[in-house]
C-alpha cells in the first residue's frame, strides 16, 4: 500500500511537470548535484542593486524566465523543512557581541604584550611557519569543506545558508565545478572580493595567503553576504580533488594551500559520496595532512538518499575500508550519512535517520560556534607553550656553544657538534627538568639543524639577558601569560563574567617597574 501510494505521488509530481515543459522542476530522486543554477550576469545582481531599465522593458510580458506562483507551491512541496537548522544552530537567539569583543581584545593584549614579543626575540616563526596576526585573533570559526570532485560541498554550503535558487548561490553541477576556494564570510551587502583584495587587506586574516604567488589569489574568491550564521562562522569551499591531475596542472601549490586552511580551521567537514569512495594519490596526501587534527574532522556520506539501504551499508563498510589505511587513530572517525541539500529526501528511504545524522551534524557545528572564545583562548595559550619551549631550547643551545667554546676553539666546528648530537650535550633532557614542559611537546632535533643553518647562533642573546627596566624579563611574562592570564581570561568567560579591560590594563598606569639589576 505505501510503495502505492508513493508511486501515486510520484506519477502527478510527473504529470505536472510534464505540462510546463518551459520550467522542469527537479524531483527529489535526482543528482542532488544538479540544483536550479542562477547565476549572477552583473555586479548589480551581487550587490542586490537595481539595473537600469526603460520603460519599454518593464511592460514585457512574463517569458518563463520568472518563477511563477504554481511553481513556488510545488517548489515549497519538494523543498526540505529547514527549521531545525534555525533551531539547532540558535540562529533566532542574541549574541552578546559586546562580551564577545571584550574577550578578545583582552586576549589580543595578552599576546602583543607576553607572546609575541618572545615570539620575535627567538624567530620562533622560522620554526614552524605559522604567524599569528590581529586578524586570526579576532576572526570567527573557520568550518573547511574538502573532498573529491562533486560530492555534494557547494550543495551543502547552499542547503545551510538557504542559498538555492537566489541569484548567489554557489554553483553546483555533475561535472567538476568549483576551482577556486571560496571564502563566504559576512558582510553589510552581498559582494565578491577578489583574493587579491583579500591577502592585501591586513584587517582580515587572509593575508599570509599571499606568499603562494599571484597564480593562487586569481584562484581564492570572496564571497560577502548578511547572514545571521555567517555572524558567528566562516565558510570556505576548496576545489574538488581530482586523482588524475598533476599538482603542476594547477599553477599553484594545492597541498601547502590546503594545510594553511586546515591548520586554522576549527571544523573540518570531508564529504564523499556513494559513487567516489576510491583513494588515490591526492587524497591520500590529504588525509596525511590532517594527522593531528583528527578531532576536528567530520566524515560525511552525502547521497544517501541515493541508495536502497542494503546498498547503503555495503557503500558505508567500503568507506571505512577505504580510510582506514589513512586515519590511524584507536577510535573509529564520526561518519554522518545523510542527503545535504534543499529539496526532499527519495521516497521509500530511511527519512528519519537521515533527519537525526543532519541533527547531529548541526549540533557539532553549533558546538564549534558557542565554544569559539574558549578554543581561541587555548588555542593562543597553545601557541605560547610551544614558543616558551622553543626558547628555552635555544637558550640551552647558546649556553652549551658558550660553555664548550675555548680560545683555540674552533667556533664552526663546536657549534655543528652540538647541533648534529644534542643528546651528547643533553640540551633536550635538560629542558625536561624544567616545570610545566612535557617530552610529547618537544619539537624535532631534526629541525634545529635547518633552524641554525639559517639563523646563525650569534644572533641569539640569553634569556638570562631578555629583560629590561621598563619591560621586566621576557620569560617571565610568557609564563604568566601560561600559568595565570590566559586561565583567568577562560575561567571568566566560563563563569559568564565580562573580561572588560580596565583602563589600567589598557594603559599600564599603576605598575611599577621592578629593578631587575638589583639583587633582593
Amino acid at each position: 500500500m505505501k510503495v502505492f501510494v508513493s508511486f501515486l505521488c510520484f506519477l502527478s509530481l510527473l504529470l505536472f511537470t510534464s505540462a510546463d515543459g518551459d520550467n522542469p522542476i527537479p524531483s527529489a530522486s535526482s543528482d542532488p548535484e544538479v540544483t536550479l543554477h542562477v547565476q549572477p550576469s552583473t555586479e548589480n545582481e551581487m550587490t542586490g542593486g537595481d539595473s537600469p531599465t526603460d520603460s519599454s522593458e518593464a511592460e514585457e510580458p512574463n517569458t518563463g524566465s520568472e518563477i511563477t506562483e504554481e511553481e513556488e507551491d510545488v517548489l515549497s512541496s519538494i523543498l526540505r523543512d529547514r527549521s531545525h537548522i534555525e533551531d539547532t544552530l540558535r540562529l533566532a537567539s542574541e549574541d552578546n557581541a559586546g562580551h564577545y569583543a571584550a574577550a578578545l581584545q583582552k586576549l589580543r593584549k595578552i599576546y602583543h604584550s607576553s607572546i609575541k614579543p618572545m615570539e620575535q626575540a627567538y624567530k620562533y616563526n622560522e620554526l614552524r611557519q605559522h604567524e599569528i596576526s590581529d586578524g586570526e585573533i579576532t576572526s570567527k570559526p573557520m568550518v573547511l569543506f574538502l573532498g573529491p570532485w562533486s560530492v555534494g560541498k557547494s550543495s551543502m554550503i547552499n542547503y545551510l545558508l538557504g542559498l538555492q535558487d537566489t541569484p548567489y548561490q554557489l554553483y553546483t553541477g555533475a561535472e567538476p565545478t568549483t576551482s577556486e576556494f571560496t571564502v563566504i564570510m559576512h558582510g553589510d551587502k552581498i559582494r565578491s572580493i577578489e583574493g587579491i583584495v583579500m591577502a592585501a587587506d591586513s584587517s582580515r586574516s587572509f593575508s599570509p595567503l599571499e606568499k603562494f604567488g599571484q597564480n593562487f589569489l586569481e584562484k581564492l574568491v570572496g564571497i560577502e553576504m548578511p547572514h545571521k550564521l555567517l555572524e558567528r562562522v566562516t565558510f570556505v569551499d576548496t576545489p574538488g580533488i581530482i586523482e588524475n591531475r598533476k599538482q603542476q596542472e594547477r599553477g599553484y601549490p594545492f597541498n601547502d594551500v590546503c594545510q594553511w586552511f586546515i591548520d586554522r580551521a576549527d571544523l573540518i567537514f570531508v564529504v564523499f559520496d556513494p559513487t567516489k569512495l576510491d583513494v588515490g594519490l591526492e587524497l591520500e596526501m590529504l588525509f596525511r595532512q590532517l594527522k593531528g587534527r583528527e578531532s576536528q574532522i567530520r566524515i560525511i556520506l552525502n547521497k544517501a538518499d541515493n541508495l536502497a539501504t542494503q546498498d547503503l551499508m555495503r557503500v558505508y563498510g567500503a568507506l571505512f575500508w577505504s580510510l582506514a589505511p589513512l586515519i590511524n587513530v584507536t577510535e573509529p572517525p564520526r561518519v554522518y550519512v545523510s542527503s545535504f541539500w534543499p529539496y526532499d529526501y527519495a521516497p521509500d528511504t530511511s527519512r528519519e535517520l537521515f533527519k537525526r545524522e543532519e541533527i547531529s551534524l548541526l549540533e557539532d557545528l553549533n558546538q564549534v560556534i558557542e565554544n569559539r572564545l574558549e578554543n581561541k583562548i587555548a588555542f593562543i595559550r597553545q601557541h605560547g607553550i610551544r614558543v616558551r619551549i622553543h626558547a628555552l631550547l635555544v637558550d640551552r643551545y647558546v649556553q652549551t656553544f658558550k660553555d664548550k667554546m675555548s680560545f683555540f676553539s674552533d667556533p664552526e666546528l663546536v657549534f655543528n657538534e652540538i647541533v648534529e648530537e644534542p643528546d651528547k650535550f643533553y640540551i633536550f633532557k635538560s629542558i625536561l627538568a624544567k616545570t610545566n614542559v612535557s617530552k610529547f611537546d618537544l619539537p624535532n632535533k631534526d629541525a634545529y639543524r635547518d633552524f641554525f643553518g639559517i639563523n646563525p647562533i650569534s644572533s641569539f642573546k640569553q634569556l638570562s639577558s631578555q629583560c629590561s627596566y621598563m619591560g621586566g624579563c621576557l620569560l617571565e611574562k610568557i609564563e604568566r601569560a601560561i600559568t595565570t592570564d590566559l586561565p583567568g581570561l577562560l575561567s571568566s568567560i566560563t563563569s559568564g563574567k565580562n573580561p572588560t579591560l580596565t583602563s589600567c590594563e589598557a594603559t599600564g598606569c599603576g605598575e611599577k617597574p621592578k629593578n631587575r639589576y638589583r639583587r633582593n
